[in-house]
């Protein structure tokens, strides 16, 4: 592994349910010794750590010489607490249902009581990890100094929230999906929901340029029949269980 565990016993969720629940995480840099130099910067939804890696570098955006990065998995992703890891009654589709509130107020004790930090230099993320940087300052104002979200909103709009239904019923079509209580792969969802979603997760210059030709694809229609199957298939394992 890769990254470390913050495990925070039975936590009880905005929903008033119970969890056994852990933290995976990584940090970059060095926590300097007024533990002020810190930056949280979440996850986005079905991403993992090594996925807001991009933007950690001497000579990126986020520089490890001078900030202590911590990267906090959301709940959900196979990493932190998700329907993949949990024991029985929580596993598969019995997992409950877990909010941005509930993400931050866990990712709070990870950095106070694993780390003694009392000061945010900045909080950052990118799509619903910018909801969750939004919700930082917004539950924590005196301890975040600075707030970069980008390609996200302080909350989920009703477009968006048709968009995820639209591909959430893709899969659950699939008689493989058994109500999200399924043994194998419900491959046929999987490829449905790629193509529907192949066309918001790219832009139109996107396959105007035929950008896609990097990917190693030659034509795009093979790109929208694998990108469920292949970029999907964590997030539909780990999170979309009902």
């Amino acid at each position: 592994m890769d990254y470390d565990i913050f495990h925070l016993g039975e936590v009880r969720l905005q929903s008033g349910v119970t969890l056994p629940a852990f933290i995976a995480y990584k940090t970059y840099g060095t926590l300097n010794a007024a533990k002020d130099n810190v930056i949280i910067f979440p996850t986005s939804f079905g991403d993992q750590h090594y996925q807001n890696e991009w933007l950690i570098g001497e000579d990126k955006a986020l520089n490890p010489n001078q900030y202590f990065i911590i990267i906090p998995n959301m709940l959900g992703n196979g990493l932190s607490s998700s329907p993949s890891n949990t024991a029985s009654s929580y596993d598969q589709a019995n997992f409950p249902h877990v909010t941005i509130y509930d993400n931050v107020v866990l990712q709070h004790r990870l950095i106070t009581e694993r780390f003694g930090i009392k000061k945010i230099a900045l909080a950052t993320g990118w799509s619903m990890g910018a909801i969750q940087a939004f919700h930082w300052a917004a539950i924590y104002p005196d301890m975040v100094e600075r707030l970069a979200p980008f390609a996200g909103t302080a909350k989920t709009w009703p477009h968006n929230i048709v968009l995820i239904e639209g591909i959430r019923a893709a899969l659950q079509a699939d008689v493989a999906w058994n109500n999200g209580q399924y043994t194998a792969s419900p491959e046929v969802g999987l490829r449905t929901l790629g193509r529907v979603y192949a066309s918001w997760g790219f832009s139109q210059p996107f396959y105007r340029e035929a950008c896609y030709k990097a990917l190693g694809y030659r034509h795009f229609p093979t790109l929208s029949r694998d990108f469920g199957r292949k970029a999907l298939y964590l997030r539909m394992q780990t999170i979309c269980w009902r």
